[in-house]
């Protein structure tokens, strides 16, 4: 059970900090492709409950609230497919987001990803409590694209994009 445990805890940290990427950070430049499963769900109502959320902690510190966007939208949708099909969460193709939404008038962009959240509450507290994950919630953003896939098993994968236009 011990063994367990830290196995758990390990890879619940390694997650934590792979899990959250901006511009700046160097990463991988690492082509993905992947059939996408047809047994995805896209759940609009938890995205919107996110959305809610996040702006919530957000006006709590006297920040603007996020729009929604459509571009970063549909971005993250296609991006969080991708992960639920792999059965991981990841930043694989970000620089291709990222250059996309620029394309569309993004003067910056930031993404949180996750997997395995039940309830808006939860995933938004757990980015709060990741430094990389907060810093984008909280950074100098107008805009974001949220999305909420679960997998044939129930799994829930989220990817939110943050965009300043």
């Amino acid at each position: 059970m011990r063994t367990f445990t830290t196995s758990l805890l390990a890879l619940t940290f390694a997650l934590f900090l792979t899990s959250c990427s901006q511009d700046e950070e160097l990463m991988p430049v690492e082509e993905a492709a992947l059939e996408i499963s047809a047994d995805l769900t896209v759940e609009e109502a938890f995205a919107a409950e996110i959305l809610s959320e996040v702006n919530e902690h957000r006006a709590s510190l006297g920040l603007s609230a996020l729009q929604n966007n459509s571009d970063s939208k549909v971005k993250a949708v296609e991006h969080t497919k991708y992960m639920a099909t792999k059965g991981t969460i990841s930043h694989d193709n970000f620089f291709k987001r990222s250059d996309y939404l620029k394309s569309k008038g993004a003067a910056r962009v930031s993404e949180n990803v996750a997997f395995g959240y039940r309830d808006a509450k939860e995933v938004v507290a757990a980015w709060i409590k990741s430094e990389g994950h907060r810093e984008a919630l909280e950074g100098n953003f107008t805009h974001s694209g949220i999305s909420v896939v679960k997998n044939e098993k129930g799994t829930a994968y989220f990817t939110q994009i943050f965009i300043t236009k």
